[in-house]
């Protein structure tokens, strides 16, 4: 063979590479379209019209299939949001053939089961609450509903914000609800009742985890020690509490943040005007005294509400301020703060209240945060695609009491009839209890589902706790924190003068 003819040769195949390269890259494109799109694709009243598939989407599914380790982490959360809860909002917000562009958009779904473990039997209780749900994907470990980072045994576990902070990345905890609540408490907290907020109820309920008597302290307390670099939510009331033992004995919570270097912010203007968050400044943002204001208000279910009164469309929460940043906005400046950091960074956002309105038995209250939960979804997605070392994770913590029942039906629970995007009627019951105000969760398994590398992990039916393990090797954190220097054990009390 010439040179002249090898090198004519090379130049074609390398074009034709090139050409077929470029095609690869368009169809995969297109195929992610299909992916990602989910809308009906015609007249739902028609043949073939609710179909979401534009044809076989195999070679798009095959396209995200991508292998850790990522850079960066980001789990979502839906407080309560269980399949029933995701169906109630898309049929109301955007229409049952329609789509949510955050929940719906995550190639990879699976199933896993949530049950917490009886602390005097060790057998499975079948119906989690929120405390013992956050420790397992948080620790990775099982336990009895209202340990927070415990298990059954009372022994603390490391979570994933501390491991994640320990190896060099940057780490934020998002929520609208307080702060101490049991789901973000979860990645920063160790306590035996999730009640135990600020020093006072932490004496109260809690004796053994108080500063006082040698343990960790109220998780108030605990989130200024375990310092991530952003912590964003309700319950700034909690840092009016005194400490009652160490370096800040008699002086508030808050006294303490600000004298450990600590931002706090407390509306969206000061939170636009952060431009770093890290450790030698971490940001603290308390929006408001207990839990932060839902979106969308309508009235409760009541007996036989579906057919006694006149469906309804949701309107806006007059209480709720515009200096009051959304889950999308608090989600956005997390993710811009905490990218900065060369290694990468772990970030929990949590939408509280789909959980806390269905309780209320609240379709309004409920559909709204499901939809603020969607926003955010979205964010992350956003930033997740355009990064392509990120791996988003949604999913809930347990199931929830609401169901679509016909709207015709006489059900012995609360119900209430909505109005929806399609100008149908949909009807909502409750009926896990006979307060309308006290309804409670239920245990089927939730949806998970996830983007970007590692994603694949979380197809089929898991465990919550395999969440916790899956995200850990993902970023690799046993051997970064390893190389950082760092033990095993769970951080006591900060010693004199630590920040």
């Amino acid at each position: 063979m010439t040179k002249q003819f090898a090198g004519l040769l090379f130049a074609s195949v390398t074009a034709i590479f090139a050409s077929t390269h470029n095609s690869t890259v368009f169809a995969q494109s297109k195929n992610a379209d299909a992916l990602f799109e989910r809308a009906a694709k015609g007249n739902i009243a028609e043949a073939g019209g609710a179909r979401r598939l534009k044809g076989d989407i195999t070679a798009a599914f095959r396209d995200q299939i991508k292998d850790g380790p990522a850079k960066h982490v980001i789990l979502l959360i839906g407080d309560g949001m269980g399949d029933s809860e995701i169906t109630i909002a898309r049929n109301y917000a955007v229409g049952a053939g329609n789509y949510f562009k955050g929940l719906d958009a995550l190639p990879v779904t699976g199933q896993y089961t949530h049950y917490s473990i009886d602390k005097k039997t060790g057998k499975p209780s079948y119906v989690t609450d929120s405390a013992a749900s956050g420790t397992a994907w948080a620790s990775g470990v099982k336990t009895y509903n209202g340990a927070i980072g415990v298990d059954i045994h009372e022994k603390p576990h490391k979570t994933l914000l501390e491991l994640a902070r320990q190896a060099g990345f940057a780490t934020g905890d998002v929520s609208t609800a307080e702060i101490q609540d049991a789901t973000p408490a979860a990645q920063m907290a160790h306590v035996t009742h999730r009640k135990c907020y600020d020093p006072t109820s932490t004496a109260e309920k809690c004796g053994s985890n108080a500063l006082e008597n040698g343990g960790l302290g109220s998780i108030s307390e605990q989130l200024l020690n375990t310092r991530p670099d952003l912590t964003l939510g309700g319950g700034a009331k909690y840092f009016e509490d005194k400490a009652r033992a160490g370096e800040w004995k008699d002086q508030t919570l808050r006294t303490q943040a600000e004298a450990r270097g600590y931002q706090l912010v407390g509306n969206l203007e000061e939170l636009d005007k952060v431009t770093a968050a890290n450790q030698d400044k971490p940001l603290l943002g308390l929006f408001t005294s207990g839990n932060m204001p839902v979106r969308w208000e309508g009235p409760k279910a009541s007996h036989y509400g579906n057919i006694e009164k006149d469906p309804v469309k949701c309107k806006p929460n007059e209480k709720r301020s515009a200096s009051t940043p959304t889950l999308a906005q608090m989600t956005e400046k997390a993710i811009d703060l905490l990218k900065t950091n060369e290694k990468g960074f772990f970030l929990q956002v949590e939408s509280a209240s789909i959980d806390k309105q269905d309780h209320a038995a609240n379709p309004c209250g409920q559909i709204g945060e499901t939809v603020a939960l969607d926003e955010a979804v979205q964010v992350a997605l956003d930033f997740a695609r355009k990064d392509g070392n990120t791996l988003v994770i949604v999913t809930a913590d347990h199931a929830h009491t609401s169901q679509i029942i016909d709207p015709d039906a006489r059900a012995p629970g609360f119900t209430q009839a909505l109005k929806t995007k399609d100008g149908a009627i949909m009807a909502v019951s409750y009926g896990t209890s006979t307060e309308p105000d006290h309804q409670g969760h239920t245990g089927t398994q939730l949806r998970v589902a996830a983007f970007g590398p590692g994603a694949a992990n979380f197809s089929g039916l898991t465990d919550q706790t395999d969440m916790f393990y899956t995200i850990r090797d993902t970023l690799n954190l046993l051997s970064r924190a390893s190389e950082s220097g760092q033990n095993g054990a769970v951080a006591r009390q900060p010693a004199q003068g630590a920040r």
